[in-house]
Parts: C-alpha cells; structure tokens; sequence
C-alpha cells in the first residue's frame, strides 16, 4: 500500500470555518465546543493540512475592538509559525450579518453597497497581512426570491462597478492578489446571481481588469444543480481563469451539504483529481466541507484526514489509468488518426471549405464503428474498485 501521508507539496488547506464548523443546522444547535482560530491552526497542523484559509469574521469577530483584534491575530500569527502552515487565501464574509439580508454589492440599499465594499477593503488588508495571494469572493446573499423585488441588469452593472472598485483598490495598494470568484445556483438564497463557473467567466470578460479576476469552482454548488463539475472546472482552466479549487462532496438535487471530498460520488471525484493532476493545476486543493453533526473534534480529525487521504488515493488511480496498456491503447484506438481530415481543419480559407463540401463521407459506415466506451468505463471502475 502506497503512503497516503499529506505533505506540503500537496498544497492541502481547510479554512476556519471547516473544521471550526461546530455542527449546527436549521434544525439544531451546535454540537461542538467552540475554538479559537489558532486552535484550529494546531489542529491542522496535526492531521498534516498545508494552509489554512479564512473569511475576516473567522479571525476577527465582526464587533472585535482594535486591541481584541490584535490579541487574535498575535496568537493565530504564533500558531501559523508553531505549525509552519500558510494562508494561500482570504475571503469576507458578505452573508451572515443581518445588514446583508438582501445582498451585499447587489442590495437595493446604497449604505449596504458601500459597507460592503469598505469591510472587504479591510478584509483584504487583513488577508494580504498574513500572506494570502488570492481572494475569493462568494456572493451568497447576491440574489432573490421574489424577482420583483430587484432588476437583475442593475443588479449586474452593481456586481460590475464592485469588482472594479476593488480590483482598482488592490493595484493600488500594490497588493499581489488575484480575485476568484465562487458561483452557486441557491441557497441561502432563492436563486443568486451568476450561478454557475460558466456565467462567472462570462462575467468577468465584461470587468476593467479581467486579467486579475478568475473563478473559484465548488464541487457541491455545481452538483447542486446537475452540472458536470469537471467540465466546469476544465472550462475555467482552459481559459486560464482557474485561481482556486473547493473540494467536497454533493448529492445532486440536495441543499449544499459540504460532504467530506469524495465520500459521495466517487467517480466524480476520480476524474476531478486526475483532470488537476493531467493539466498540472499547481493552486491550493482547498477542502471546503465539513464534519458530520455527530462527530466530536476527534472526528473532526478523521473528517480532515479523511478529505486529504481520499485526494491522494485518487492520484494514485489516475497514475494507474494513465500506465495502464489496455486502458492507453484503447484510447489510442478511440482517437485514432490517419490524418486524411487534417486538410479540412484549422483556419477558415475559402478553397478549404470548397473541398470540404466536395469530399465523400461514407456515413453509414462512420456511424456503425463501436466506441469501445463501455470497455473503456469498466476498466475505470476495476481500477477503481482495486481489482485491476
């Protein structure tokens, strides 16, 4: 059995508000005992994690005096070089005080709207003072439930002049972050704007410094909806926009559970770590789930070395598929090519498109070939499984 033990070159981060998830729900209170930001610092550094992330609420409680604050970010700077983890990021938590019941760049409220943008200004002071390099931005009050209540275009135009605003800050302030942004179809709200990785790079075409601004995919806020999380995540990547990556686990169709990566759909996650691993993705693999409701911090543990475990395994496997002789000829055999199309493709030039209209195809023979895909699948799954 190969050794499954994390190490810093995995670039494995959990933020604050996993593992210090006490376990309350709608329906419940919590079930864990509170700890400080750096007890959880050394919690992570037990279970071997690389980097620890934070919202600026999970450092500093939002009603923090400035000697408190200090207080806090002395203790959690001691436990960061105790342990030696960093923080590859920092966020702002935009959706849990009542002053962002309806948004928080999107509120129909301008004293909202500028409140915002100040508490993020002083977030991201506070992430860029422990090292973070990327900001993410999770929009989860950015929406309705009641489409009379806000126009969506101006909604848009808001989001726009909010990211612009803020990226403008950081140039000038001279601080080397890029942005990520984080897409959800619901929950809290009813519907939230940009829902998906795919409206996200959309939008972020339509920013005055695009080239500062990328995407912060989630497994379960794509797998809420239905959608190949993989194919989103490919989508950011081939666009160079993928800045950051959350892993968890998600039933489809559910409220955004934040399951313990890989614990649902295993084959989801399969080829999730083998497309970062093919492609090289070199950011953070930063598990944003958390612990059942019935473990205690022992199993908070389990929980923590559980997602990073489960991560390495899968690399393992996708290195297997990728040696396997049966599992490279048979994609050798799908993408087989004589290279008797390759005139027809490539630029546009009239006398291509000539001989393409001019060449005979054999269709019925095209479309009786077998694929050999269910082969192809099995193998996948017997390695999976550990048979093969």
């Amino acid at each position: 059995m190969s050794d499954y033990t994390p190490k810093p070159e995995h670039k494995f981060t959990f933020g604050l508000w996993t593992v210090g998830s006490r376990g309350s729900d709608p329906f419940g209170s919590a079930v864990r005992p509170h700890k400080s930001p750096a007890e959880l610092v050394y919690l992570l550094g037990e279970v071997g994690a690389y980097g620890v992330n934070f919202h600026d609420n999970d450092l500093i409680p939002i009603d923090a005096t400035p000697a408190e604050a200090e207080a806090i970010k002395k203790e959690f700077r001691k436990a960061l070089a105790d342990t030696g983890l960093t923080v590859p990021m920092a966020t702002t938590n935009l959706f849990s005080d009542p002053i962002f019941k309806d948004g928080a760049f999107t509120s129909n409220d301008p004293k909202v709207r500028a409140y915002a943008l100040q508490k993020t200004m002083r977030a991201m002071d506070l992430g860029v003072e422990f090292g973070a390099k990327v900001y993410v931005f999770w929009g989860g009050r950015e929406g309705t439930e009641t489409d009379s209540s806000k126009n969506p275009v101006e909604a848009i135009k808001r989001m726009r002049e909010a990211m612009n605003f803020l990226c403008e800050y950081a140039l000038d302030q001279k601080y080397d972050l890029k942005f990520a942004l984080e897409a959800k179809p619901n929950e809290p709200r009813g519907d939230i704007y940009n829902p998906t990785t795919g409206h996200m790079l959309a939008f972020i075409e339509s920013l005055d410094h695009p080239e500062m601004v990328g995407v912060n995919p989630e497994v379960a806020h794509e797998h809420m909806a239905g959608i190949n999380f993989m194919h989103g995540v490919a989508q950011a990547w081939e666009a160079g926009k993928l800045f950051h990556i959350d892993l968890n686990d998600q039933y489809p169709g559910r409220y955004d559970q934040d399951l313990r990566f890989g614990s649902r759909d295993i084959k989801a996650a399969f080829y999730l770590v083998k497309f970062l691993e093919d492609v090289g993705y070199q950011g953070s693999r930063h598990f944003d789930a958390h612990a059942y409701r019935t473990e205690d911090f022992e199993g908070v543990k389990d929980f923590a070395r559980g997602c990073m475990r489960t991560y390495l395994i899968l690399k393992e496997k996708a290195a297997q598929f990728n040696a396997d002789p049966e599992v490279q000829a048979l994609l050798s055999e799908i993408n087989a090519d004589d290279g008797s199309m390759s005139a027809f493709f490539g630029k546009y030039s009239p006398e291509k498109a000539a001989a393409l209209k001019a060449q005979p195809f054999d269709r019925v023979a095209i479309g009786q070939r077998g694929l050999k895909y269910e082969r192809l699948d099995q193998l996948t799954m017997d390695i999976l499984l550990g048979v093969r």
